[in-house]
């Protein structure tokens, strides 16, 4: 009988998906309760000035960007379980030492080590949820990962409640120091954080295979079919010509790219452009695996017009710029929402407990809009949704009259349900439209870039706006409504690609590849670009 596709995501979905969750999820909240704890005191504390943390706030992401296609690169040829638990370990360690802080250098050098470490999760466990699902089986999947990132706010304004409710900021919770310095709330939130990373990094290192073809929870003949069915989706469009070739020169020079070694045989699928790799065991690994029965590692290698192709692509630029200023609202919430809050007139404490809502409401409003988007198969109209919620709430947030408490904080709920949607969205349409996996992987790490949107999130929501916070909300506004406009652009370009044909690659590209040392020719397909 041959493998049910039913029983294959059922399975995947049960033991790969939530897992992968959770990460991201850690991941979104080591980034970002640094908000929380400045909520508890933590500049004051540990004797910072406020602008301090929109600083580190700032080279935080500064690191987290520069670093992104690096990141996701190193991923990928690293593997991206195990490059993925090693970095968590890392993070996590400074996540706790971050308890300790006492100067500004301290501060900002922790959160730029760590935002070199978390650079290019993101895009490199994208990429590697892709290869266990079909584009279509894809953006309501991806909606549920990226959607931790509102969880994230959630669960760590929960955390925070907790922590504060049980460690008041003005009490010692260690009575082991004689000379009064104990620890204080903020300092126990990121211990306990930190721990709880490094926990599930750990368990990372021996839960995640490299591939459906070294699934653990796969039969062997599952997996093989898993792989296939994968490959077929990726050639299944209205052309049967490869994303890309680099067709060797016919001098015969040797040359030590991918493309032009011997084992390299360019066909409709992607996942057969490459050498294959075998694999011989995994840590949950069930069933035989010797060399007769190795399985295919599914991370094909990456190769010199893979990065070419992706680095000199217009259109993967001009979706960067959108994407930034599209970001804006859920990069900045996402850190300063309990210090909005604040500015309410509620207690600190109460502050963490009122983000748990606002947080659900971008996490339910992502999963509804990538359902439905999935279903539709369509992406570009559903990102413009969630950017007409987005702009409706800021909107309000900044009409309201402030004695208007209630209200500000429901026109804030609204915000933060349209924030969540377009960056997924926006993956999604980038990865089911890129087929070659190589070149998709270094397009999803550029596309990363999109999170310099925290730095101008860091330095925007400065200590002098506060309470209101009046200016910030304005710029804000204006961002996300000209990346409407822009998404709407992306709409027109593309239908005006399909209609006339893809210009695949124009002269100037095929003269830069010969400059840079490329052999033979790159070539693009001329199928259409789904919406």
């Amino acid at each position: 009988m041959s493998p049910s596709t039913e029983r294959i995501l059922h399975r995947t979905d049960i033991h790969l998906l939530p897992f992968l969750a959770l990460l991201f999820l850690l991941n979104s909240v080591d980034r970002s309760n640094i908000g929380n704890a400045e909520s508890a005191g933590f500049t004051k504390y540990a004797g910072l000035k406020p602008e301090d943390l929109n600083d580190a706030v700032a080279a935080f992401f500064i690191a987290f960007v520069a670093l992104q296609p690096v990141g996701a690169a190193l991923g990928k040829r690293v593997g991206v379980g195990r490059w993925v638990g090693s970095v968590m370990i890392g993070w996590g360690l400074l996540t706790c030492l971050t308890a300790f802080v006492r100067t500004r250098g301290q501060l900002i050098t922790l959160r730029v080590c760590i935002g070199a470490l978390e650079a290019g999760f993101y895009p490199a466990t994208v990429f590697y949820l892709s290869l266990f699902y079909t584009r279509y089986e894809f953006a309501v999947r991806l909606g549920i990962f990226f959607g931790q990132y509102a969880v994230a706010g959630a669960f760590g304004g929960l955390v925070s409640y907790i922590v504060f409710s049980l460690f008041p900021s003005d009490d010692i919770v260690s009575e082991t120091s004689k000379d009064g310095g104990g620890w204080h709330s903020y300092q126990v939130l990121f211990i306990c954080e930190g721990i709880l990373t490094i926990v599930v990094a750990v368990i990372t290192l021996l839960w995640l295979p490299t591939g459906p073809g070294t699934a653990w929870w796969l039969t062997l003949e599952e997996r093989a079919f898993a792989e296939q069915r994968i490959a077929t989706d990726r050639a299944s469009d209205s052309s049967s010509a490869p994303e890309y070739t680099a067709v060797s020169s016919s001098s015969g020079d040797d040359d030590s790219d991918t493309e032009n070694s011997p084992e390299y045989t360019p066909s409709s699928s992607a996942s057969s452009r490459t050498p294959i790799r075998h694999r011989t065991s995994h840590p949950l690994l069930k069933g035989p695996t010797s060399s007769t029965t190795a399985l295919k590692d599914s991370e094909p290698a990456l190769t010199r017009a893979d990065i070419f192709l992706a680095f000199t692509d217009t259109k993967v630029w001009y979706i960067l710029l959108i994407n930034i200023l599209s970001s804006i609202p859920s990069t900045a919430f996402s850190i300063f929402l309990p210090l909005v809050l604040s500015g309410l007139g509620v207690s600190p404490l109460a502050a963490n407990a009122l983000t748990i809502p606002p947080f659900l409401c971008g996490a339910f409003t992502l999963w509804t809009i990538t359902y439905y988007s999935d279903k539709a198969r369509c992406r570009i109209p559903y990102i413009l949704l969630g950017l007409v919620i987005n702009v409706a709430g800021l909107f309000l947030a900044l009409v309201l009259p402030e004695s208007w408490i209630t209200a500000r904080y429901l026109s804030l709920c609204v915000l933060l349900a349209g924030s969540y949607v377009a960056s997924p969205l926006t993956v999604a349409w980038l990865s089911g439209n890129i087929k070659a996996p190589g070149r998709r992987a270094v397009v999803l790490g550029i596309n990363g870039w999109g999170n310099l949107a925290g730095v101008i999130a860091g330095w925007l929501f400065a200590p002098e706006y506060r309470p209101g916070y009046k200016v910030p909300l304005t710029v804000t506004l204006a961002a996300v409504f000209i990346s409407a406009v822009g998404y709407m652009g992306l709409w027109v370009w593309v239908k005006r690609e399909n209609k006339t044909g893809r210009p695949g690659v124009g002269r100037w590209r095929r003269w830069l590849w010969r400059k840079v040392g490329g052999r033979g020719e790159v070539r693009e397909e001329t199928a259409e670009w789904g919406l």
